[in-house]
């Protein structure tokens, strides 16, 4: 087992959903809600973020399953939500649905900024470089196909929120509770499925990177 390549992927990982959550704190704290700043979560430390199964757990069952079997599951995860008060939210829904897709916007500018970085420097394949900028491609491209998925408690639900007729909101505030266990529940599940469509995603939006850079 390569664990430098665990090491860099996990570091990664710390490194995109700190960022991801500090996204989702500082777009609140600008529409009007200080709740993140008053809970601490307004910090690039990412002890104050880590969620111990979705930042850590569950990207290591996907890493050592990638390594034994030869699979290619999308690395993804997650941390622990930034709280914030939606009554305080400037301009409604529209101001909470901006703050949901703040972070998963971070994530694909890393993986263009990291991709970008990836070709002008033509880093040699196999070399640390190359490996760290492919990861910080990679695993942001995983963060981002993933919670733009539109189930909650994932932030492309909360757009999604916005936009939904009053019987679809019911539905998603009563699916939410169940946070965490639905996420893992998903996986286990629909695992296969969900991987197909994050690998379709991944895919194409590599492509529309290739194509930009003339690749």
């Amino acid at each position: 087992m390569d664990i430098l390549y665990i090491i860099i992927v996990l570091a990664v990982i710390f490194v995109s959903m700190t960022l991801h959550e500090l996204a989702h704190g500082l777009v609140a704290n600008s529409l009007g809600d200080r709740t993140a700043y008053d809970f601490g979560r307004l910090t690039l430390n990412p002890i104050k973020h880590i969620d111990p199964y979705m930042t850590i757990l569950l990207p290591m069952i996907i890493i050592i399953t990638n390594m034994t079997t030869g699979a290619s599951v999308p690395i993804f995860g997650g941390a622990k939500p930034v709280p914030f008060n939606p009554s305080n939210i400037k301009y409604g829904e529209i101001g909470v649905a901006l703050v949901a897709i703040s972070g998963p916007l971070v994530n694909f500018l890393l993986a263009f900024v990291a991709y970008a970085i990836l070709v002008v420097s033509k880093a040699e394949a196999g070399s640390l470089l190359n490996s760290v900028l492919t990861a910080f491609t990679m695993v942001n491209l995983g963060f981002f196909a993933f919670n733009i998925i539109p189930i909650p408690p994932l932030d492309g639900s909360r757009v999604l929120y916005a936009l939904a007729p009053d019987f679809v909101r019911s539905i998603f505030d009563t699916i939410e509770r169940y946070g965490v266990l639905l996420i893992f529940a998903i996986v286990m599940v629909g695992g296969s499925l969900m991987v197909t469509y994050m690998n379709f995603i991944i895919v194409n939006i590599l492509k529309g990177f290739s194509i930009v850079f003339g690749g």
